[in-house]
């Protein structure tokens, strides 16, 4: 089988060149095929947990699915895999060009990138922010990142890749909102277990019991004047909003005993209310690269520049999914494994195929020096690592709470 090649991404990134770049791998649960998976949890219409379910074809059937990871997730997933690299001062990657906002909270400085901003080179905390005692909105080298079209890139491109590879958009923008659609898409989806009348149209999400043990008594009920001494000696460790919750509890319940439980003291008798795991007959991960789209963006570095420039980006992310694909770790209770090697096929128009083997980290890091080398040579790109430091608005800092308990994340 061959070996994807910095060729390979040049003619796809070249006019008339390959749609897309497939990669499919069938993964199992590592319990074994009587264990159940846990998807991806979402907020239904009642605030309660639910689960995405959808029909797919499956082998040529139209079979009940259920998502186990995002579109969304997978690139977050990407991403984290290249900032694990940067942060481990991988040598190639720590060059990467990436936009930084510093914070500096209870005497400790905070580092995110736009590897890891939800919007990327247009995310709000660097928008909020400050570079050289100026509103950053206002500093040439961002407004230049901010007015890049798919006609003209290189701003972008010569300061926050990610944002081209990954998706962005300036929504908050008067005028030229930049909209820059992923170059990468992924999904982990299950396909559930045929229901009794083998029927997939009325499946049903099933209930897990939880508890909760306290060696020292299932119950501690104590005084109203007790609990609000010990949320005032933990109020540096609680919510604001729990922290008034069981203050008003201690308030209204004057004179009777109030239970522990808030403080994770005393136990929780057996329930079935959590959403449980979902049985899956099989399980894919699958992955595409979009040369379509990527053959669509310009960086005004020529033919050959443009090309180079477009090859560089589809190494990026080829090494992003390397990465993130060597880490099957999604959640708990939803532990994969490989159960067949993953197929990488390249479109080769008018219905033909060419399959490739799947890229090692190895491969991949060696892909990418390719790349940049060619990049360096057709269009003079350089990479210096963090191209715009942007200092964090304090005010953000210093409002920002977490109201969200930690029993009701999913």
């Amino acid at each position: 089988m061959n070996k994807i090649t910095i060729k390979t991404l040049s003619d796809a990134c070249s006019p008339g060149g390959s749609s897309c770049l497939s990669s499919v791998t069938e993964l199992k649960p590592a319990g074994g095929p009587q264990a159940s998976v846990a998807p991806a949890k979402f907020v239904g219409s009642n605030n309660s947990g639910v689960y995405a379910y959808e029909k797919r074809f499956i082998d040529g059937k139209q079979r009940q699915c259920v998502l186990i990871d995002s579109k969304q997730s997978q690139l977050n997933r990407a991403e984290a895999a290249l900032l694990s690299a940067i942060n481990d001062n991988h040598r190639l990657l720590v060059t990467l060009p990436r936009i930084e906002v510093i914070y500096e909270r209870d005497g400790a400085v905070e580092k995110y990138c736009d590897l890891e901003l939800p919007h990327r080179a247009f995310d709000g905390h660097i928008r909020a922010g400050k570079f050289d005692g100026e509103p950053v909105t206002k500093n040439s080298i961002y407004r230049e990142l901010r007015n890049a079209s798919q006609s003209n890139a290189r701003a972008l491109f010569d300061i926050s890749p990610a944002t081209i590879i990954f998706g962005g958009w300036d929504a908050s923008r008067a005028s030229r909102q930049g909209r820059w659609r992923s170059i990468v898409v992924g999904e982990v989806i299950g396909v559930c277990a045929n229901s009794a009348d083998n029927s997939d149209d009325r499946y049903k999400e099933a209930k897990k019991g939880g508890a909760r043990i306290d060696p020292v008594g299932m119950q501690v009920n104590l005084s109203p004047s007790v609990i609000k001494t010990m949320a005032d000696e933990q109020r540096d460790e609680l919510t604001k909003k729990k922290y008034d919750e069981i203050v008003k509890d201690a308030k209204a319940k004057s004179g009777t005993l109030i239970s522990a439980s808030r403080f994770g003291v005393g136990g929780i008798p057996p329930t079935l209310e959590a959403l449980a795991g979902v049985a899956c007959e099989r399980i894919f991960r699958s992955h595409v690269l979009s040369f379509a789209a990527l053959r669509q963006i310009r960086f005004s570095a020529g033919l050959e520049g443009d090309i180079a420039c477009r090859a560089l980006l589809a190494a990026i992310a080829l090494n992003a999914l390397a990465r993130s694909d060597a880490e099957l770790s999604l959640r708990a209770n939803c532990d994969l494994i490989e159960s067949s090697p993953t197929v990488v096929t390249l479109d080769r128009r008018s219905g033909t195929t060419e399959e490739f083997n799947s890229l090692s980290i190895a491969e991949a890091d060696q892909l990418l020096e390719e790349a940049l080398e060619l990049a360096k040579a057709k269009a003079n790109v350089m990479w210096n690592g963090v191209e715009l430091s942007v200092t964090g608005n304090p005010d953000i800092v210093a409002g920002a709470v977490e109201d969200q308990d930690e029993e009701q994340k999913g």
